[in-house]
């Protein structure tokens, strides 16, 4: 009657190499808690900021319309004006705050040089801020053209 084999069987080795997956978890955690902290340490400082009229954070920012149609015609704020006329107004427009944001848009057959030009007398006029305003694509709805 025997109650078990005589042969001995190999334990399990150690293992020689670094099992890293549990390394990486913690490195995600560690950085998942910095990327959301970091914003916080940023405005950690409490300040009692001075009080005054000429601070006006609540003000639009000012923007002039340049609008260029069809047949090429340059349009200021919804109203026709000559090339001359326009980089003067443009100029005058500069001159009262140079941050001002010019919003262009033009119609899509107006050729590529005109449009072009429109932004260059903006430019010398001293507005760099050129934003092109476009219209987002209708959805493809089913049944309808």
């Amino acid at each position: 009657m025997s109650f078990g084999r005589l042969e001995r069987r190999k334990g399990s080795e150690p293992m020689s190499e670094i099992n890293v997956t549990p390394m990486v978890d913690v490195m995600l955690v560690l950085l998942v808690i910095f990327i959301l902290t970091a914003p916080l340490l940023a405005s950690s400082i409490k300040l009692d900021l001075p009080k005054t009229d000429a601070a006006k954070s609540g003000a639009a920012p000012a923007f002039v319309t340049l609008v260029v149609d069809k047949t090429g015609q340059v349009f200021l704020n919804d109203k026709p004006v000559a090339a001359d006329a326009l980089r003067t107004s443009l100029a005058q427009t500069a001159a009262q705050n140079p941050d001002t944001e010019v919003q262009l848009r033009a119609d899509e057959t107006v050729p590529y040089g005109k449009v072009v030009e429109v932004m260059g007398a903006a430019q010398k006029a001293g507005l760099n801020r050129i934003g092109f305003v476009a219209e987002a694509p209708q959805a493809f709805l089913p049944g309808k053209p």
